[in-house]
């Protein structure tokens, strides 16, 4: 049996943060991905965005690693070669009734220590964005987006340049904890078992599933997972905006936005649609063509000019909640042994946004976790 220092399951964008983060320490480690390649869920089902950290309360583990992940992606970015854009963000409010959601939206951000915040009167919104309509708007220059598989591809090069490894295809089957780390049951391409001493449970939608596959963990410490499906549309045509454009929240994520990608081309959404679905294996990614006329609704409060018929479907994300309906939005978790009692095990649960964004911090907070 074949041993090594540590095994992240999941390569996902925060899975490779992780395991990079390992491998540079000097541990031998390996990454386990069911799938054929790299970052095929959550991280590549997003609007790429780098977030400043305008919507969690400062004490969320959520604000705190957005914050401090940021400006590490944005370095990262730079001295990898990895293409991004600091194009900055309008959060913007449409009615006098939301003026005073999008001053507690700058109140949290401030409170959060996100630099070079702007209160803008419609007058100054529509000097930068003629297209906009809107009666007040927070300006956050510091918001960009990044090309997110370019990043994971990134990720990857610094892993193996330490010495790790990625094994695709390969499902983590079972594993059962002992005195010396962990013995896994590795499926797939692998197919064998695998000794480590540490292992990262990142599997983003399946995270409960794969901790419910470890022995020696209480199920009591695993959480329920929902998952909220959000779908994309795609606008024909050039964007009028240079900018990305954010509506104020609605319950379940940050509403129905406008995100550019790094050629100009504008996206909407994701909207929210709760799903019944109990395994990842049962969601159905299919953007519904109805789902447009919401859309168009929702847009033509910021962006009154939208033609008709410029929507085209585009694609779907699911995101990993750890509350459901109606509940106030919950944090990141990662368990350590200090919450589960099992030496060496982190799981990661509810990695959602801004995962991407904190993705180096999440990483640099696991492991400082799993020390004794």
């Amino acid at each position: 049996m074949d041993r090594v220092d540590a095994v992240v399951v999941g390569a996902g964008v925060v899975g490779l943060a992780i395991a990079r983060a390992l491998a540079l320490g000097g541990r031998e480690t390996v990454v386990l991905e069911a799938e054929s390649g790299i970052g095929t869920g959550i991280s590549s089902r997003n609007s790429e965005v780098i977030h400043a950290g305008l919507y969690d309360a400062r004490e969320s583990l959520k604000a705190r690693l957005c914050v401090a992940g940021r400006p590490a992606l944005y370095a990262y970015c730079e001295s990898h070669g990895v293409p991004h854009r600091r194009c900055g963000k309008l959060v913007v409010a449409t009615s006098t009734a939301q003026v005073e959601a999008l001053r507690t939206i700058e109140s949290k951000a401030r409170a959060n220590g996100v630099a070079g915040l702007r209160w803008l009167e419609a007058a100054e919104a529509l000097a930068l964005e003629p297209a906009l309509d809107c009666v007040a708007a927070l300006l956050s220059p510091v918001t960009g987006i990044i090309d997110s598989h370019a990043l994971m591809l990134a990720l990857l090069g610094d892993l193996e340049r330490a010495g790790g490894a990625l094994a695709v295809r390969s499902p983590l089957l079972a594993a059962l904890a002992d005195r010396d780390g962990f013995v896994l049951q590795v499926g797939g391409d692998v197919g064998a078992e695998l000794a480590c001493g540490v292992l990262v449970n990142a599997a983003g939608l399946r995270a409960a599933e794969v901790a419910g596959r470890i022995g020696g963990l209480d199920a009591g410490q695993v959480p329920e997972m929902h998952f909220a499906k959000g779908s994309y549309f795609s606008l024909s045509g050039r964007s009028p905006f240079s900018r990305l454009v954010y509506p104020v929240p609605e319950p379940g994520g940050l509403g129905v936005h406008l995100t550019l990608d790094l050629a100009g081309q504008a996206r909407f959404g994701p909207d929210v649609e709760w799903l019944s679905v109990r395994s990842p294996d049962a969601i159905d990614y299919a953007v519904d063509p109805a789902r447009g006329r919401a859309f168009t609704a929702a847009i033509r409060r910021y962006w009154p000019g939208l033609p008709e018929d410029a929507l085209a479907p585009g694609y779907s994300g699911v995101r990993p909640k750890l509350r459901g309906p109606g509940a106030p939005p919950g944090d990141f978790v990662l368990q350590g042994p200090a919450v589960h009692g099992v030496r060496g095990l982190m799981n990661l649960y509810g990695i959602e946004s801004p995962g991407l964004t904190a993705s180096l911090a999440i990483a640099e907070e696991a492991i400082r976790r799993l020390a004794p």
